[in-house]
């Protein structure tokens, strides 16, 4: 008398399990996204440092450094588009071989920032998404800002920075990270 009811327990039961195990589909795939997020964003954080401390090593030729604009955000490097600085020069600051290293720098930090650190088939993949990389110069605090701005993958807050602005869709999807500096004066 009582036999439809445990097949209907267990219809229930499959339905509570299979719902279940959507929803820790879907937790997975967005852990995998924030880690991704991180991953990213530690990426970021490395270039950034690369760069700073080129400018720190190479002091005399640093105003060399400064191609951004601090409120536009362009030119940069990184992401090749019609903003791309190319070629980088370097004239009137140091000596010929300190504008050289400048030069240098600026072209190795272009190419980290297109991912040049791991390629596959001879093509650039160990970069950020879209990254771009922009070096501003305060003459009045004589400070450097070096931001490094990339395309994320879900929205968020918009970046303050200029750096990247309007150029990944909607500007909750572009991420950046920033650091404002002064190099030591050597006497």
């Amino acid at each position: 008398m009582c036999t439809g009811f445990t097949l209907i327990e267990v219809l229930v039961a499959l339905v509570i399990i299979a719902l279940s195990l959507l929803g820790l589909g879907a937790l997975q795939a967005r852990m995998q996204q924030t880690d991704l997020e991180a991953y990213d964003r530690a990426q970021a954080l490395v270039l950034m440092d690369a760069i700073v401390n080129r400018i720190n090593a190479n002091r005399q030729t640093a105003r060399c450094y400064g191609l951004t604009s601090a409120t536009t955000g362009v030119p940069y490097l990184g992401f090749p588009d019609a903003n791309h600085v190319a070629p980088v020069t370097c004239a009137g600051y140091g000596d010929a071989n300190t504008q050289l290293t400048a030069v240098n720098d600026l072209n190795e930090w272009d190419a980290m920032l297109k991912g040049s650190s791991e390629a596959v088939a001879g093509t650039a993949t160990g970069g950020l998404l879209a990254a771009r990389g922009c070096i501003s110069y305060d003459d009045v605090s004589l400070t450097y800002t070096i931001t490094v701005a990339w395309q994320g993958l879900t929205p968020t807050a918009a970046p303050l920075v200029a750096c990247g602005n309007n150029t990944y869709g909607a500007e909750n999807l572009r991420r950046a990270v920033s650091a404002t500096f002064r190099p030591a004066a050597l006497l």
